[in-house]
């Protein structure tokens, strides 16, 4: 099955490359296609939203590997979990999606902190993030996952 999805955003804040760190401290301008535009209507009453982004500097699916099992950035000290136990960037569609803190509301645009998402990365979707909808209540997560966001954020 074929899936078409439409861009509603660009992600612009200056960052060039991924990286494993300091993402708290990016602010990205999210600046919305014409079309979309009175879709921010509201946006300003939430404190966070839902940005789910299109990783288009990452390979996708066209030589997908035999084993979709990996250690998490590559380390050593790190153990082999499937892609599907894990957040990195290697997928088989390459989709991410981030609560950020919203910081402003400007014509056509929206200002975000915390969002992992580089330079002209196309924004797919925004929803308001919802407690009720999005927070999990007694979330676990395994200790290398721990260790591994020292300083993500």
């Amino acid at each position: 099955m074929e899936i078409s999805l439409k861009t509603v955003a660009h992600v612009r804040n200056g960052r060039a490359h991924t990286g494993d760190e300091g993402w708290a401290t990016v602010r990205s301008r999210i600046e919305v296609e014409p079309a979309f535009t009175s879709a921010l209507e509201g946006l300003e009453q939430w404190s966070h939203v839902l940005v789910l982004f299109y990783m288009h500097h990452e390979p996708g699916d066209e030589s997908p590997p035999a084993d979709w099992r990996r250690r998490p950035r590559g380390r050593a000290d790190m153990p082999l979990v499937g892609v599907f136990a894990q957040r990195g960037r290697l997928r088989p569609n390459v989709l991410g999606v981030t609560a950020a803190r919203i910081e402003a509301i400007e014509p056509g645009a929206l200002v975000v902190s915390g969002l992992d998402a580089i330079d002209g990365t196309p924004v797919l979707d925004l929803k308001p993030y919802a407690p009720v909808f999005d927070r999990v209540d007694g979330a676990r997560v395994p200790e290398w996952f721990e260790t591994l966001m020292r300083g993500y954020y």
